[in-house]
């Protein structure tokens, strides 16, 4: 019989060996590459510290370094994510990079939007770490990755928050496994783990960081606040889907795998299309395209791929591309004298040379001169 000290054992071997797999099944990393882990001190960063730490012990990793990124966004909280994230790398033997921006300084100059300055912030760093790791530890930039702490419970949210606000082509497999981010591989290895394990996995290991309040991990308390859309889903929606489906985690994110492998397919085949039938206006994405008229002959789901493909083009890969502008190209397909206007101020026109998609101003001055 198996003695209960056991159980905790076998579910940090079963995250070890899940995390395993992931990255072996999805080609995301092996020892001719070095990783850098963002991490910001909450439970899902902290397994994957490690995580990773045990993979490169195991020779499945050629070399690790960190990233904290200091929000400055929650005072004397965040210093001491900081502080902690610290403590985590030294512990681990972990090379450290730490970036203190002032998210909301950037915001109150340039009137964006907080999560997405956030976010350039750390994926800019995230980049400069990755380079001057991979210099120092004789690795070509090409063999550098990017690990994130996403996981399972974070792609079954995103499922929900879309279900809730709508999504666009292949929305629903919710988050991709690996993707190119500011010219970096960036990959998600904790995808297929859940929250709950990840947590186990950190409390079977003797040696774990402390914060001053005897923590294994950093709480975020804006995290509890079901004013804030992602909360909301997490605390209110989730836990009643799991009193439905107490395997919620499993049956969706195998569903949003299926999703994911037909998204990739249709994703591919739209890319062909654009290659084949839409030409750039300029040396400059954002100088607009024109897709041939024989871009309307294909099946009207890759055309509509094809077209959210060449606006994100225009509009660059941070734009969140609008189904009404979608809709607005689709319809001018075909439709002689066809003009309108869609997001990003980008005009949109039919002739007998095809759908012109490009800036206003240069749809005016064209206008002009004729």
């Amino acid at each position: 019989m198996a003695h209960a000290t056991e159980a905790p054992t076998r579910r940090a071997q079963d995250v070890f060996s899940c995390v395993e797999r992931t990255m072996a099944e999805r080609a995301m990393a092996t020892r001719d590459n070095v990783v850098l882990l963002m991490v910001s001190g909450g439970s899902d960063s902290t397994a994957l510290a490690y995580l990773a730490a045990d993979l490169v012990a195991a020779g499945r990793l050629g070399g690790l370094a960190m990233l904290h990124v200091n929000h400055r966004l929650r005072g004397a909280a965040s210093d001491g994510d900081a502080a902690f994230v610290s403590m985590l790398a030294e512990s681990l033997g972990i090379p450290l990079f730490v970036c203190d921006v002032d998210v909301a300084q950037l915001v109150r100059s340039t009137g964006g939007n907080m999560e997405a300055i956030a976010r350039a912030e750390r994926y800019r760093a995230a980049r400069e770490a990755l380079e001057s790791t991979c210099r120092y530890m004789g690795f070509p930039f090409e063999a550098g990755r990017i690990f994130t702490a996403h996981t399972a419970d974070d792609r079954v949210e995103n499922f929900y928050m879309r279900s809730i606000v709508g999504t666009g082509p292949g929305g629903f497999r919710s988050m991709e496994h690996s993707a190119l981010i500011e010219g970096c591989r960036v990959c998600r290895p904790l995808l297929e783990t859940g929250r709950d394990d990840l947590r186990a996995f950190i409390e079977t290991r003797p040696e774990a960081v402390r914060d001053e309040a005897g923590a294994l991990w950093r709480e975020d308390a804006t995290n509890a606040d079901t004013d804030r859309f992602r909360a909301f889903v997490r605390h209110e929606i989730v836990p009643r889907a799991k009193e439905r489906n107490p395997r919620l985690l499993e049956t969706l994110t195998r569903t949003m795998n299926l999703i994911a492998d037909e998204d990739d397919m249709l994703t591919a085949q739209a890319r062909e299309l654009v290659l084949r039938c839409v030409t750039p206006l300029g040396p400059s994405p954002a100088e607009g395209f024109l897709a041939a008229p024989e871009l309307a002959e294909a099946p009207a789901p890759l055309v509509r791929r094809a077209i959210d493909r060449v606006l994100t083009l225009a509009l660059g890969a941070d734009a969140r591309i609008e189904s009404a502008s979608i809709e607005a190209c689709i319809a001018g397909l075909g439709a002689s004298g066809y003009v309108t206007n869609i997001q990003g101020d980008l005009a949109v026109s039919y002739n007998k040379q095809g759908l012109r998609i490009e800036p206003m101003s240069a749809f005016r001055a064209r206008r002009k001169k004729a």
